[in-house]
């Protein structure tokens, strides 16, 4: 395969004697160096190299202007903008950047394609008056502002331009139109034949300065297309240079452009559809890793969608030994930049209380480990306070005096103060530094520093920047177009790279991803204030054109290449429509002759064996656990979880797995359950052995608002329930109890006779078991045990909604054996432990639903069948006798060495 670049020399060499003389321009730097590789291996002496730069280089030095920095650029604009009709009301800067870079872009354009300033922005003002208002009466203020501001453009961009010609700088457009206003000067005194390689959408400047080149007779132009494509006379990829040829003075008498014929050639194509963008990079993996060294070497695998750049990195198969990446790493992709953007939305909310969420995605971030050697301790005692909000001197209690100064750079508030701002960011980078070992982090720390020592200078040089605010749009924007870039051989093995870069470069196999509708090519894109009819009017690019500039990168590639594999997702997800590129509907209707074309999809795995239920055999080890629990005390609550499922058993119980702890920033079920049992403790304490009256309860009524707050106060730390949920949680806990409580004097009133026996009551039995041989003990917390008209009740307080149901059983059997007892199972439980410790004829056991408390006391009953209505609530000696046996079998398989722990299938 002969590339481009390669028929390029070639021609050079033929045409000019001497190479030296020459100036080569190409679309991009990389280009140039990929000319210099390919004249160096096609001369056989030595000579002085031609001069070889990008079409930047060659627009600037014809301009006597330099690009002018995108961040530079907002704040020179913003001091002329100030100055530009000094009576109107002016926005400030933090307002100023959030619009004014798609002005800029509009003035790139307008720049770029040459356009009269003048007949252009009065067209504008005019259309943005009829559009918005179409205004023949009385104009408001609004109305009024909105007009002016469309007026003052001309001024505004007037001033603008002449301000930076006057530094010698200026924005891309405007460097554009000074070299085109410049180049009968620069040909004059230069008679350097000049050579264009490789380009095809030309903006206006750039067509002009091109065509007084070659008006002057010393300089060349190589397109790069294919003639097959060019003959096609409704081909996207051939709309712009079909149009330069038969508008050119240049091309009237030139009837060969040189074009080469390769895409009709033999050409192998597959097609492949995936799920998502891991299966596309999986699969270019499987590609790769069939492929020789000697056909990586001539192998580009191109991102339509540079997102995939990492995942791709970290999937490339072993026989790559060497890759080159052309596209950078954005700087936002870091860690490092991460911490200072979350730093930086900490600052902008600018309060003396600092918010748990914000403090604790600092603390756990892995940068904050870095800099804070305390910062798991910080954290730890933020959750177990359960602190919400708090101030830095909270922070700094809890933290060891070595870390401080670091705390206070982070936390305290920077004030509204942008130079504090920046210079706390540019003192934590100083800390990074001397503590970072990769060399990568230290490129990273580098950049950032760089980017804040700017914006440190852009400050003193201007007024503009008021707000915290303000510095962080700036850095996020600054992110988003800075990157590291990978060192490689860029003329050996693999080469990575993003579809501008492929521009003048030929490989025999292109493995090109994301080439989906949106992508490939982008669509639509309205970020401009300049209207579609206005673009049509003045002849600046419309989305077609755009369309035809992907068409021909696209198909540039694929002229020359051998083998082609082109990937695209077919998932749906937000925005994306999982749609494959019109590109390759057009390369299946439109088939050359001696193209072969392959479709596959790569769909996932399905496997379609049932899951294995987990089981853990019982060893020595779980055995001496399950020895210490029974010792210590099977509780209703464990005995219930083994009953819903015994894995959860071994995991809670055995191996005491526990979750992570977090700050409860709304109080959660169990905790409201736990306030709402400590408060009636402490509330009816004093009511033991005493019959109830309606006196007494009067009065522990009164006392229920403050018990309520000592113990959210208590229970719920550092938590705030003065607004919000909380404050909702907390009048739900008070109407728990009051309600509780007036229901207790209706029954008094309605003559029953209450004496409450103990509250909380803790209890351990002995429960011993035929065939164990160690100790086995019951244990539990009784919430109140009372008597009703004599009757002894054991009571358990739940403040969920419960239902009689839930107390009911029928079958014996069902009661280890189904969890939907589980309510049942605990009430039995106590009252079996309330037995042995008193002995009555007969018994009650129940529970208090503090969501259902208009059922009252919901009791356990035995029924003779499911639906029968007849239910007996008493508890007598032989039920109790019968729950016995259920408990010893149940126990007696916890501890059978012999009956592992296995998963249940849980619906």
């Amino acid at each position: 395969m002969q590339t481009f670049l390669e028929e390029v020399v070639k021609k050079l060499k033929s045409n000019y004697k001497d190479l030296s003389a020459l100036t080569i321009i190409l679309p991009s730097k990389r280009a140039g160096g990929f000319l210099k590789k390919k004249l160096l291996h096609s001369i056989d002496k030595t000579i002085f190299s031609p001069k070889i730069i990008s079409i930047e280089e060659f627009i600037e030095e014809l301009s006597a202007l330099t690009i002018a920095d995108n961040t530079l650029l907002l704040f020179k604009s913003y001091e002329v903008y100030k100055t530009v009709n000094p009576s109107h009301e002016k926005e400030d800067f933090e307002t100023y950047i959030s619009w004014v870079n798609t002005l800029l872009n509009d003035f790139n354009e307008i720049d770029r394609y040459l356009l009269d300033p003048k007949k252009f922005f009065t067209y504008l003002s005019g259309i943005k008056t009829l559009e918005r208002w179409n205004v023949t009466h009385e104009k408001t203020t609004l109305i009024e502002n909105y007009l002016k501001f469309w007026e003052s453009l001309l001024g505004f961009y007037k001033a603008l331009t002449q301000n930076l010609i006057n530094n010698q700088t200026g924005y891309q457009g405007l460097v554009y139109r000074v070299a085109a206003q410049n180049i009968e000067h620069y040909i004059s005194y230069n008679n350097t034949p000049h050579v264009f390689i490789g380009f095809n959408a030309l903006n206006k400047a750039e067509q002009t300065i091109i065509q007084e080149l070659l008006e002057a007779g010393n300089t060349e132009v190589f397109w790069d297309l294919d003639k097959t494509l060019y003959d096609d006379k409704k081909h996207a990829a051939s709309y712009f240079l079909r149009n330069y040829v038969s508008t050119w003075k240049y091309y009237k008498t030139l009837r060969d452009i040189g074009l080469s014929n390769s895409f009709s050639e033999n050409k192998n194509f597959q097609f492949i559809e995936t799920q998502k963008n891991a299966a596309q990079v999986k699969y270019v993996s499987e590609i790769l890793s069939k492929l020789s060294k000697e056909q990586l070497n001539s192998t580009a695998v191109v991102l339509a969608d540079e997102s995939l750049l990492i995942p791709l990195l970290y999937s490339l198969p072993e026989n790559i030994l060497e890759v080159n990446v052309t596209m950078g790493v954005s700087l936002q992709n870091f860690q490092i930049t991460h911490f200072f953007d979350k730093l930086l939305t900490l600052q902008v909310k600018n309060k003396e209380q600092l918010f748990y969420k914000d403090v604790l995605t600092l603390l756990k971030h892995p940068i904050a480990a870095t800099l804070v050697n305390d910062a798991p301790k910080i954290v730890e005692a933020i959750i177990v306070n359960n602190a919400t909000h708090f101030n830095l001197d909270y922070i700094l209690s809890i933290a060891k005096k070595d870390s401080h100064n670091t705390l206070t750079t982070l936390f305290s508030s920077f004030k509204k103060n942008p130079s504090l701002c920046i210079s706390n960011c540019l003192h934590l980078l100083l800390q990074l530094k001397e503590k970072a070992t990769s060399s990568l982090d230290k490129t990273v720390i580098y950049q950032l520093y760089e980017l804040f020592k700017n914006l440190e200078s852009y400050n003193t040089q201007f007024d503009a920047i008021q707000s915290i605010k303000t510095v962080h749009q700036l850095f996020k924007e600054a992110i988003a177009t800075l990157s590291l870039d990978y060192k490689g051989n860029a003329y050996q093995g693999l080469q990575i790279m993003g579809v501008l870069e492929t521009r003048v470069l030929d490989f025999e196999t292109v493995i090109m991803t994301s080439v989906n509708e949106g992508i490939l090519p982008s669509g639509k894109s309205n970020a401009s204030f300049i209207t579609y009819d206005l673009k049509k009017e003045f002849k600046l690019p419309l989305y077609t054109e755009k369309d035809a500039v992907y068409t021909y990168h696209f198909y540039r590639l694929l002229q020359r290449a051998k083998n082609v594999y082109l990937l695209y997702n077919n998932h749906s997800e937000g925005i994306q429509t999982g749609e494959k590129s019109r590109f390759i509907l057009q390369l299946e209707v439109e088939k050359q002759q001696n193209h072969t074309i392959e479709k596959v999809v790569v769909s996932p795995k399905i496997n379609l064996a049932t899951k294995q239920l987990e089981s853990i055999e019982k060893t020595e080890a779980i055995l001496l656990e399950i020895q210490k629990i029974a010792k210590k005390g099977f509780s209703p609550s464990s005995l219930t979880n083994y009953i819903r499922n015994p894995i959860d058993f071994y995991y809670d119980s055995i191996l005491r797995v526990e979750e992570d702890d977090t700050v409860e920033e709304i109080v959660a079920a169990n905790t409201l359950g736990t306030i709402v049992h400590e408060s009636l403790e402490i509330l009816y304490k004093g009511s033991i052995g005493k019959e109830l009256t309606i006196a007494l309860l009067e009065n522990i009524l009164k006392e229920v608002d403050s018990e309520v707050k000592y113990q959210f106060k208590k229970i719920f730390k550092k938590g705030n329930t003065a607004k919000g949920k909380n404050l909702l949680i907390f009048e739900v806990a008070k109407r728990y109890i009051e309600n509780f409580i007036h229901y207790e004097i209706s029954e008094i009133k309605n003559g029953a006779s209450i004496i409450i026996k103990s509250l909380e009551q803790k209890l351990t039995i002995p429960f011993s078991i035929k065939g164990i041989s160690y100790p086995v003990n019951i244990k539990g917390t009784v919430d109140r045990v009372d008597t009703y008209n004599g009757q002894l009740r054991i009571i358990d307080y739940k403040t969920g909604s419960v239902q009689q149901r839930d107390l009911e059983i029928v079958d014996w059997e069902t009661i280890t054996e189904d969890y939907s007892y589980s309510k049942a199972f605990q009430v039995l439980t106590y009252c079996y432990i309330i037995a042995q410790k008193e002995k009555h004829s007969k018994y009650e056991a129940g529970i208090f639903s503090f969501k259902n408390l208009n059922n009252g006391f919901l009791r356990f009953a035995t029924k003779p069948a499911p639906r029968s209505s007849k239910k007996d609530f008493t508890i007598s000696h032989d039920i109790l006798q019968n729950f016995a046996i259920m408990l010893t079998k149940l126990i007696q398989e916890i501890c059978e060495p012999n009956i592992p722990f296995t998963e249940k299938e849980i619906d």
